[in-house]
C-alpha cells in the first residue's frame, strides 16, 4: 500500500504509536490480572510483572533502534506490530495451562522454584512486550525527516505514545477488565494492534489476522483457580477489584472464592446458618464483653454475607450494617448465598472512610476486609483503631479476623500490639490453624461471662455449644509485634515474607 503523502504517512505512524502505547500498559495490567487467580495480587506479583515489562521494553528499544538503522520502512514496522498483536492474543490461551503447572510447582518445591515459576509465567508477556518496545525507535526513525527536527519529532511521538499508555491504563482498569474480563481484554488490545498494522502491510490476505483475533473474542473464558474435588463452578466473574467464583457441592453447600482460590470468603449451607470457623464465633463473642444481645453490629468486609445472614436469623432485632467495597460480591451474596435479614442494611463503600462518616455507635464491629492475601494496611493502624473505639458503645468490642499460614503468628502479633495501643483489653480466639480472631474493648472480655450466657439461656439454643467452646478458647493476646501507624504499616511486606517462609519450608 502506498500512502498518498508524507503527511498521511506521519499521521499513520502516530496512530500506530498511540495504539502500541495503549497495548503496552494494557498488557501489563492484564498480565497482573492473569496471574491473580493463581498466585494472588501480592507485591511480589506486581514487582515481577512491572520488572518484566520494563526489561522487555528496554530490550525492545535497543532492538528497535538496531532494526531501524538497518531497514527502516513502513512494512517492517507493521510486520512487528502484527506479530506482537498475534502473540498477545495467544497469551490468555497459553496462560491457563502454563499457570496451572506453575501452581503445582509452587506447592511442591522450595522458594527458588516459586520465584522461578513466577519468572516463567511472566515470560508469557515478555516477548510481545519486547516487540512493542521496538516500535518507538523504529517509528521515530521513519518519522524523522531532518536532523534539525529531531527533538520536536521525537518528543511529539513519545508524547503520543505516552497518551496511548494513559488511555490503555484507564481503558483496561476501568472498562475492559470489569466488563469483559481479562481474556477478552488481551484480545481487544491484540485486535487493535493487528488492525492498525494491516494497512501498512499492503496485502489483503493479511486481513485474516485481525479477523482471527476478532473471532477469538467469541471463545468463552475457562474457569480458573484451584480445583476443588466434588464441586462445580456455578458462577464466575471478574469485578473491578478481583476475580470471583461460586462453587457448589453435591449437598448444596456453596463457597465464594476470590482470586487464587486459596481462601474461602463466604459459605452458604442450605441446612444450617452455622458454617464452621470464625464466621460462627463472631455470633457469640459480643456476649463475652457485654450483657444482652447486641443492638447494632457493623461488618467491615461482608463479602457474600455469611455473618450478616446468620445474625439476621439468630438476632432478628439486631441492626446489621454490612459494608463491602466490591458491590459485585453483595450481588453474588443476594443471588447465591441467600443474603438477607430483617434489619440488614447493605453498603458499598471502603470501610475506613465509611466508618469515619458515621455517627452511629456499635456493640460490636467485625473487621474481615481482605484483598487476598492482605488486610488493607490502613485498616490495621493505630489511627483506624482509634476511630473504631470512638464508634463503640461502652462494653462494645472489635473483632479482627486474622487469616494466616499455619504456624505463622507475625501478623497476629502486629494486630494485637496495635490494638493494645488503643484499647486496654485485648484477647484472642485461636479458631483454627489458619484463622484467629483478635478482640479488643474498653471493658473486660471474659470467657466465664460468655460461658454463663451459654448456660443461662442468654444465647439461642443452636449457639449454646458454640458459646461454650469459644469461651474455653479465649486467651491472652500474643505479644511481641510492632505498632502499625498510617505512616508505617508494611502489612504487605510482612505477609509476603510469611508466604516465602512457608513456601521455602522454613515453617
Amino acid at each position: 500500500m502506498k500512502l498518498r503523502s508524507q503527511g498521511a504517512s506521519i499521521l499513520y505512524i502516530r496512530a500506530i504509536a498511540f495504539v502500541v502505547g495503549s497495548a503496552s500498559l494494557g498488557a501489563e495490567l492484564s498480565a497482573a490480572r492473569l496471574l491473580a487467580p493463581y498466585f494472588g495480587a501480592s507485591t511480589i506479583i506486581w514487582a515481577n510483572t512491572i520488572a518484566t515489562v520494563l526489561v522487555a521494553l528496554s530490550a525492545g528499544y535497543e532492538l528497535g533502534g538496531r532494526l531501524a538503522d538497518r531497514r527502516a520502512d513502513m512494512r517492517g514496522l507493521c510486520v512487528i506490530v502484527t506479530v506482537a498483536g498475534a502473540l498477545l492474543a495467544a497469551v490468555p490461551f497459553a496462560g491457563g495451562p502454563f499457570l496451572r503447572l506453575s501452581v503445582h510447582a509452587l506447592g511442591s518445591v522450595s522458594v527458588g522454584g516459586f520465584l522461578g515459576s513466577l519468572a516463567g509465567v511472566l515470560v508469557l508477556v515478555a516477548v510481545p512486550v519486547l516487540l512493542l518496545g521496538t516500535v518507538a525507535p523504529y517509528a521515530n526513525r521513519l518519522t524523522l525527516g531532518n536532523v534539525t527536527d529531531a527533538g520536536s519529532v521525537t518528543g511529539r511521538l513519545y508524547a503520543i505514545s505516552t497518551a496511548g499508555s494513559l488511555v490503555g491504563t484507564f481503558l483496561s482498569a476501568l472498562l475492559l477488565i470489569p466488563l469483559i474480563g481479562t481474556q477478552r481484554t488481551f484480545l481487544v488490545f491484540a485486535l487493535g494492534l493487528t488492525a492498525v498494522a494491516v494497512p501498512g502491510l499492503g496485502l489483503r490476505r493479511v486481513l485474516v489476522v485481525p479477523l482471527a483475533v476478532a473471532a477469538l473474542l467469541l471463545i468463552p473464558p475457562v474457569a480458573t483457580g484451584a480445583a476443588v474435588p466434588g464441586s462445580k463452578v456455578i458462577f464466575q466473574t471478574e469485578t473491578a477489584y478481583q476475580s470471583a467464583r461460586v462453587l457448589q457441592f453435591h449437598d448444596g453447600v456453596r463457597w465464594l472464592e476470590l482470586n487464587e482460590g486459596q481462601a474461602i470468603h463466604s459459605i452458604y449451607d442450605p441446612r444450617s446458618y452455622l458454617v464452621g470457623g470464625y464466621w460462627d464465633d463472631s455470633l457469640v463473642l459480643p456476649r463475652a464483653a457485654a450483657r444482652g444481645e447486641p443492638r447494632r453490629v457493623a461488618i467491615l468486609g461482608d463479602a457474600a454475607g455469611t455473618v450478616a445472614r446468620a445474625y439476621g436469623h439468630y438476632f432478628p432485632r439486631t441492626r446489621i450494617d454490612a459494608v463491602e467495597l466490591d458491590g459485585e460480591l453483595t450481588t453474588i451474596g443476594k443471588r447465591y448465598f441467600h443474603l438477607s435479614g430483617p434489619r440488614l442494611h447493605l453498603y458499598t463503600a471502603d470501610a475506613r472512610p465509611w466508618l469515619a462518616a458515621r455517627r452511629a455507635r456499635y456493640d460490636a464491629i467485625l473487621l474481615d476486609a481482605y484483598r487476598q492475601p492482605y488486610i488493607p494496611f490502613y485498616l490495621l493502624t493505630r489511627q483506624f483503631f482509634a476511630s473504631v473505639r470512638a464508634h463503640l458503645r461502652p462494653g462494645g468490642l472489635i473483632m479482627v479476623n486474622v487469616g494466616h499460614l499455619p504456624n505463622s503468628d507475625a501478623l497476629e502479633k502486629v494486630v494485637s500490639a496495635t490494638l493494645r495501643a488503643v484499647f486496654p483489653v485485648v484477647v484472642r480466639d485461636p479458631v483454627n490453624a489458619t484463622n484467629s480472631l483478635v478482640l479488643a474493648s474498653t471493658k473486660p472480655i471474659s470467657g466465664p461471662r460468655l460461658r454463663q450466657a451459654a448456660t443461662s439461656g442468654g444465647l439461642p439454643s443452636d449457639l449454646v455449644p458454640l458459646g461454650a467452646n469459644v469461651a474455653a478458647r479465649l486467651s491472652p493476646a500474643l505479644r511481641g509485634g510492632p505498632v502499625y501507624t498510617d505512616d508505617h504499616a508494611p502489612v504487605e511486606w510482612l505477609t509476603d515474607l510469611s508466604i516465602l517462609d512457608y513456601a521455602s519450608g522454613s515453617r
